[in-house]
Protein backbone atom coordinates (compact mmCIF):
# COMPACT_ATOMS: atom_id res chain seq x y z
CA UNK A 1 0.00 0.00 0.00
CA UNK A 2 1.67 3.39 -0.90
CA UNK A 3 2.05 6.13 0.95
CA UNK A 4 -0.34 8.51 -0.64
CA UNK A 5 -3.69 5.82 0.07
CA UNK A 6 -1.90 5.49 3.57
CA UNK A 7 -2.22 9.12 3.78
CA UNK A 8 -5.72 9.77 2.62
CA UNK A 9 -6.88 7.24 5.29
CA UNK A 10 -5.08 8.32 8.28
CA UNK A 11 -4.73 12.15 7.55
CA UNK A 12 -6.20 15.20 5.94
CA UNK A 13 -5.70 18.87 5.27
CA UNK A 14 -7.14 22.39 5.70
CA UNK A 15 -7.07 25.35 2.90
CA UNK A 16 -4.21 26.88 4.93
CA UNK A 17 -1.70 23.32 4.32
CA UNK A 18 -2.09 22.60 7.96
CA UNK A 19 -1.72 18.87 8.01
CA UNK A 20 -3.90 16.89 10.32
CA UNK A 21 -3.96 13.10 11.56
CA UNK A 22 -7.37 11.86 11.98
CA UNK A 23 -7.93 9.98 15.55
CA UNK A 24 -9.87 6.30 15.62
CA UNK A 25 -12.62 8.14 16.49
CA UNK A 26 -11.95 10.33 13.34
CA UNK A 27 -11.05 13.97 15.25
CA UNK A 28 -8.66 15.98 13.36
CA UNK A 29 -5.36 16.21 15.30
CA UNK A 30 -3.30 18.98 14.74
CA UNK A 31 -0.29 17.95 13.89
CA UNK A 32 1.16 22.09 14.09
CA UNK A 33 0.98 20.97 18.32
CA UNK A 34 3.70 18.43 17.79
CA UNK A 35 5.82 20.39 15.25
CA UNK A 36 5.19 23.61 14.61
CA UNK A 37 6.03 23.81 10.85
CA UNK A 38 4.19 20.57 9.97
CA UNK A 39 2.85 20.62 6.16
CA UNK A 40 1.16 18.60 3.84
CA UNK A 41 3.44 18.71 1.09
CA UNK A 42 2.73 15.83 -0.91
CA UNK A 43 6.22 14.80 -1.58
CA UNK A 44 8.27 16.83 1.17
CA UNK A 45 12.36 16.60 0.50
CA UNK A 46 13.97 14.13 1.89
CA UNK A 47 17.59 13.89 3.21
CA UNK A 48 20.18 11.97 1.20
CA UNK A 49 21.54 9.25 3.80
CA UNK A 50 23.48 6.00 2.78
CA UNK A 51 22.89 2.33 4.16
CA UNK A 52 21.85 2.51 8.00
CA UNK A 53 24.63 2.16 10.23
CA UNK A 54 27.31 3.17 7.97
CA UNK A 55 27.58 6.93 8.56
CA UNK A 56 27.28 10.25 6.45
CA UNK A 57 29.07 12.98 5.60
CA UNK A 58 27.32 15.77 7.28
CA UNK A 59 28.25 18.83 9.21
CA UNK A 60 26.19 18.97 11.87
CA UNK A 61 23.82 16.86 13.92
CA UNK A 62 20.46 16.10 12.71
CA UNK A 63 17.63 16.74 15.12
CA UNK A 64 14.20 14.71 14.28
CA UNK A 65 11.16 15.15 16.16
CA UNK A 66 9.59 12.07 16.75
CA UNK A 67 5.85 11.40 17.70
CA UNK A 68 4.45 8.26 18.85
CA UNK A 69 1.39 8.05 16.75
CA UNK A 70 0.56 6.94 13.64
CA UNK A 71 -0.87 8.34 10.56
CA UNK A 72 -3.56 5.85 10.23
CA UNK A 73 -6.52 6.22 12.61
CA UNK A 74 -6.83 2.74 13.33
CA UNK A 75 -2.88 2.26 13.51
CA UNK A 76 -0.01 1.78 15.89
CA UNK A 77 3.06 3.43 15.22
CA UNK A 78 4.98 6.25 14.84
CA UNK A 79 5.25 10.00 12.45
CA UNK A 80 8.77 11.82 12.58
CA UNK A 81 9.59 15.17 11.39
CA UNK A 82 12.58 17.13 10.76
CA UNK A 83 13.87 20.14 11.93
CA UNK A 84 11.71 22.50 8.97
CA UNK A 85 8.07 19.91 9.83
CA UNK A 86 9.07 17.33 6.96
CA UNK A 87 7.53 14.17 7.11
CA UNK A 88 10.66 11.94 7.12
CA UNK A 89 10.14 8.38 8.89
CA UNK A 90 6.77 6.64 9.51
CA UNK A 91 5.47 3.44 10.74
CA UNK A 92 2.47 2.48 10.37
CA UNK A 93 1.22 -1.09 11.63
CA UNK A 94 -2.39 -1.64 12.26
CA UNK A 95 -3.67 -2.01 15.33
CA UNK A 96 -5.91 -5.34 14.37
CA UNK A 97 -4.91 -8.21 12.49
CA UNK A 98 -0.71 -10.27 12.84
CA UNK A 99 2.25 -8.83 12.35
CA UNK A 100 5.73 -10.49 13.19
CA UNK A 101 7.45 -7.02 11.51
CA UNK A 102 7.81 -3.82 12.09
CA UNK A 103 8.63 -1.66 9.11
CA UNK A 104 10.74 1.81 9.03
CA UNK A 105 9.14 3.73 5.99
CA UNK A 106 10.49 6.99 4.77
CA UNK A 107 7.70 9.84 3.59
CA UNK A 108 6.82 8.39 0.60
CA UNK A 109 6.13 4.93 2.29
CA UNK A 110 9.46 2.89 0.54
CA UNK A 111 10.52 0.59 3.55
CA UNK A 112 13.79 1.43 4.48
CA UNK A 113 14.00 -1.01 7.67
CA UNK A 114 12.80 -4.29 9.18
CA UNK A 115 12.54 -5.56 12.39
CA UNK A 116 11.90 -8.65 13.36
CA UNK A 117 11.96 -10.63 16.77
CA UNK A 118 14.47 -13.48 16.70
CA UNK A 119 12.65 -16.66 16.73
CA UNK A 120 13.13 -19.48 19.11
CA UNK A 121 15.06 -17.05 21.80
CA UNK A 122 14.92 -16.48 25.31
CA UNK A 123 14.40 -12.64 25.94
CA UNK A 124 14.64 -9.80 23.76
CA UNK A 125 16.37 -10.85 20.54
CA UNK A 126 15.89 -8.60 17.72
CA UNK A 127 17.55 -8.45 13.78
CA UNK A 128 17.39 -5.66 11.80
CA UNK A 129 17.01 -6.24 7.99
CA UNK A 130 17.52 -3.82 4.82
CA UNK A 131 14.25 -2.66 3.24
CA UNK A 132 11.57 -5.74 3.58
CA UNK A 133 14.01 -8.28 3.37
CA UNK A 134 13.89 -11.41 5.64
CA UNK A 135 16.94 -13.17 5.34
CA UNK A 136 20.70 -11.91 5.77
CA UNK A 137 20.09 -9.30 9.18
CA UNK A 138 22.40 -6.47 9.10
CA UNK A 139 22.38 -6.39 12.68
CA UNK A 140 21.11 -8.40 16.04
CA UNK A 141 19.87 -6.46 18.90
CA UNK A 142 19.62 -8.02 22.95
CA UNK A 143 18.02 -6.07 25.76
CA UNK A 144 20.70 -5.89 28.16
CA UNK A 145 19.91 -7.12 31.82
CA UNK A 146 22.23 -5.32 34.00
CA UNK A 147 23.82 -1.79 33.18
CA UNK A 148 22.74 0.09 30.34
CA UNK A 149 19.08 -1.12 27.89
CA UNK A 150 20.26 -2.74 24.76
CA UNK A 151 23.20 -4.04 23.06
CA UNK A 152 23.70 -4.43 18.87
CA UNK A 153 26.60 -6.01 17.07
CA UNK A 154 26.46 -6.63 13.14
CA UNK A 155 25.12 -10.17 11.66
CA UNK A 156 28.07 -9.73 9.15
CA UNK A 157 31.43 -11.36 9.73
CA UNK A 158 35.02 -9.07 8.70
CA UNK A 159 36.16 -6.29 10.07
CA UNK A 160 32.99 -4.28 10.61
CA UNK A 161 32.12 -7.03 13.02
CA UNK A 162 34.29 -5.35 15.79
CA UNK A 163 31.30 -2.62 15.12
CA UNK A 164 28.83 -2.40 18.01
CA UNK A 165 26.51 0.05 19.70
CA UNK A 166 25.47 0.21 23.18
CA UNK A 167 22.02 2.08 24.41
CA UNK A 168 22.06 3.70 27.99
CA UNK A 169 19.83 5.50 30.40
CA UNK A 170 16.23 6.13 30.72
CA UNK A 171 14.02 5.32 27.82
CA UNK A 172 10.93 5.31 29.84
CA UNK A 173 12.23 9.08 31.35
CA UNK A 174 13.29 9.75 27.06
CA UNK A 175 16.52 10.61 28.48
CA UNK A 176 19.26 7.99 26.92
CA UNK A 177 21.48 8.06 24.49
CA UNK A 178 23.61 5.53 21.70
CA UNK A 179 27.22 5.15 22.35
CA UNK A 180 29.10 3.28 19.78
CA UNK A 181 32.14 0.64 20.79
CA UNK A 182 34.80 4.13 21.12
CA UNK A 183 31.90 5.23 23.59
CA UNK A 184 31.05 8.25 21.39
CA UNK A 185 27.97 9.60 22.09
CA UNK A 186 26.20 9.37 18.75
CA UNK A 187 22.24 9.64 19.02
CA UNK A 188 20.53 11.03 21.86
CA UNK A 189 16.70 11.04 23.28
CA UNK A 190 15.51 14.36 24.99
CA UNK A 191 12.23 15.11 25.92
CA UNK A 192 10.71 17.90 23.79
CA UNK A 193 8.32 20.87 24.98
CA UNK A 194 6.32 23.51 22.71
CA UNK A 195 7.29 26.81 22.42
CA UNK A 196 5.43 27.91 25.15
CA UNK A 197 7.62 25.60 27.14
CA UNK A 198 5.56 23.13 28.02
CA UNK A 199 6.39 19.63 28.09
CA UNK A 200 4.80 16.97 25.36
CA UNK A 201 4.98 14.48 27.52
CA UNK A 202 6.43 11.00 26.91
CA UNK A 203 4.59 10.43 23.68
CA UNK A 204 6.47 13.64 21.61
CA UNK A 205 10.12 13.68 22.18
CA UNK A 206 13.50 14.64 20.13
CA UNK A 207 15.76 12.79 18.62
CA UNK A 208 19.42 14.21 17.97
CA UNK A 209 21.66 12.46 15.84
CA UNK A 210 25.38 13.05 15.20
CA UNK A 211 26.61 13.48 11.20
CA UNK A 212 28.72 9.49 12.22
CA UNK A 213 25.30 7.54 12.58
CA UNK A 214 22.82 7.43 10.05
CA UNK A 215 18.84 8.61 11.05
CA UNK A 216 17.66 5.67 9.84
CA UNK A 217 19.78 3.50 11.86
CA UNK A 218 19.24 5.42 15.09
CA UNK A 219 15.20 5.57 14.60
CA UNK A 220 15.24 1.87 14.27
CA UNK A 221 16.79 1.68 17.98
CA UNK A 222 14.08 4.07 19.04
CA UNK A 223 11.34 1.35 18.02
CA UNK A 224 13.22 -1.12 20.08
CA UNK A 225 13.59 0.56 22.77
CA UNK A 226 9.92 1.20 22.69
CA UNK A 227 9.41 -2.50 22.22
CA UNK A 228 11.80 -3.24 24.70
CA UNK A 229 10.73 -0.48 27.70
CA UNK A 230 7.41 1.31 26.35
CA UNK A 231 4.49 1.42 28.72
CA UNK A 232 2.28 1.12 25.74
CA UNK A 233 2.38 -1.96 24.30
CA UNK A 234 4.00 -3.92 21.66
CA UNK A 235 3.67 -2.59 18.17
CA UNK A 236 3.27 -5.99 17.06
CA UNK A 237 -0.12 -7.61 17.46
CA UNK A 238 -0.82 -11.45 16.76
Amino acid sequence: MGYKYRRRLGTKSSSHGRLFLLDRDRTPVDMTKVHPHATAAEEPPRPESPRFGEGRAAAEATVLTVWRKSLLFNGNGFTVFDSKGHLVFRVDNYSSGSSDSIVLMDAAGKPLLTIRRKKLSLGDHWRIYDGEEAVNPRFAVKKKHSKGLARVTPCASGTKSRLAYDAEGSYSRRCCAIYDSRRRQLAEIQKKESAQGISLGLDVFRLVVEPELDAAFAMAMVILLEQMFGSRGSLLRG
